[in-house]
């Protein structure tokens, strides 16, 4: 299977319980408190247009989406300039910046570390959409 080929969450369950809050800075006693945890009801505003993508590649690890990563992605937002999206170009998907100004749509990688990754033009020759927004991006650790 194509390692950047969207998920759906329709029969995915992600509940599971949270054990409490964890300090960032001093310790504290561990706290007895426990309370449900759906990832898909905090983290998915529309269910039956939400997918995930896993990350292959590193031309956005500038911008936090790393090789291995999971991406959340809605369907049901509309692009708008700058918005990091899942596009469909010419047959295969990629994850990007989407710049949207004068009537042209360039696809921006994120790897001013890394510039082997060069912006991509697209033309009318193009078959391309904005497939998906990301809305969240769940680390590998």
């Amino acid at each position: 299977m194509n390692k950047f080929e969207p998920h759906s969450i329709e029969d995915s369950s992600f509940e599971s319980e949270i054990l409490g809050e964890v300090k960032a800075g001093f310790p504290s006693p561990a706290e007895d408190i426990r309370e449900k945890l759906d990832l898909i009801q905090l983290l998915v505003k529309h269910k039956a247009s939400t997918f995930f993508f896993r990350v292959s590649g590193v031309s956005m690890v500038d911008s936090g989406m790393d090789e291995g990563d999971i991406l959340i992605v809605d369907r049901a937002i509309d692009p708008y300039n700058n918005c990091k999206a899942v596009c469909y170009i010419d047959g295969e998907y990629t994850v990007k910046r989407v710049e949207m100004l004068d009537g042209r749509v360039r696809l921006m990688p994120a790897n001013e570390q890394n510039m082997k990754y060069k912006p991509i033009e697209v033309s009318p020759d193009n078959q391309f959409i904005v497939w998906g927004v990301v809305t969240y991006t769940i680390k590998k650790m």
